[in-house]
């Protein structure tokens, strides 16, 4: 019995749940149908208790789910036994950071959209200190470079060899023209920029200051894409930590909120322009 079950654990069982709900089922209905009882389904929807594939399938027959797909891509995710990298962060950073890394290591795409700040996959080691230090939490030295570090390794998906995760940012004028750490920090994070828009899986657009009023303005948030629309999942960063998103209608707000910022943005082309004109006038 788990104890602290995963992000992707919970997630697991609370697809589980919505597509037993979906069906009509009550907990201890889904239980009988296994030939076992409540208990059994409540531990496997609250991620306390492991399940197989195959038990998975075994359920959304009974629920009547017809979507192999998502079938399929629920059932696959029990089958990732391993231990991530971000384990050994498990006694040291909060758990919602942990989940955001298993997050990002099983996502087919991500995207993000930022207003004051460069996001954390393009994020200078420079740059991200001086965020660390600005928190509005003071964090003692040791936490800064757990937290440096983590963030760092979390970078990685970006430069995997064989199939770097494709990432699009957009990223408004403002977190550009910030002198976050100095003029030599900020200069050095804007060459970041521009070296990691040179990579085919990465893209760059940027919101300028003359579009003025945008849908979603001063909003920032992360869009993971998963193995099915369905199983996508949003980040937003709150004032009490990290918070994560997967409602159908969370889901598709958002996606929509995308492509609207996405529409009023400036091309990939037009960004690195912009790009070295902020770096010229720094």
């Amino acid at each position: 019995m788990r104890t602290n079950p995963t992000g992707r654990q919970l997630r697991l069982g609370a697809e589980l749940r919505k597509l037993r709900e979906r069906a009509g089922l009550t907990a201890t209905e889904a239980g009988q149908l296994l030939g076992s009882n409540q208990t059994l389904i409540s531990n496997i929807e609250a991620g306390r208790s492991g399940v197989s594939a195959e038990r998975v399938r075994a359920l959304a027959c009974h629920y009547d789910c017809a979507d192999k797909a998502l079938v399929e891509a629920i059932s696959r995710m029990t089958g990732d036994r391993k231990r991530g990298w971000w384990e050994e962060y498990r006694e040291i950073l909060p758990a919602p950071l942990l989940d955001l890394a298993e997050l990002e290591h099983h996502a087919r795409s991500l995207r993000d959209a930022t207003t004051a700040r460069i996001p954390g996959l393009l994020q200078t080691r420079e740059y991200a200190l001086e965020i660390f230090r600005q928190a509005v939490t003071e964090l003692s030295p040791p936490d800064i470079e757990h937290r440096l570090s983590f963030r760092i390794k979390r970078q990685a998906i970006l430069f995997h060899e064989d199939e770097p995760t494709p990432y699009e940012a957009i990223i408004h004028e403002a977190a550009l023209r910030m002198k976050v750490g100095g003029s030599t920090v900020a200069r050095q994070q804007l060459q970041h920029l521009l070296d990691m828009s040179d990579r085919s899986h990465i893209t760059l657009r940027t919101i300028t200051f003359d579009v003025g009023a945008y849908p979603g303005s001063g909003q920032s948030f992360y869009y993971a894409c998963g193995p099915v629309p369905q199983l996508d999942t949003i980040q937003l960063d709150q004032s009490h930590g990290v918070a994560f998103l997967d409602a159908e209608a969370q889901l598709h707000k958002y996606r929509t909120l995308f492509e609207r910022i996405e529409a009023v943005a400036l091309s990939p082309e037009k960004t690195r322009e912009l790009i070295h004109h902020v770096m010229r006038e720094m």
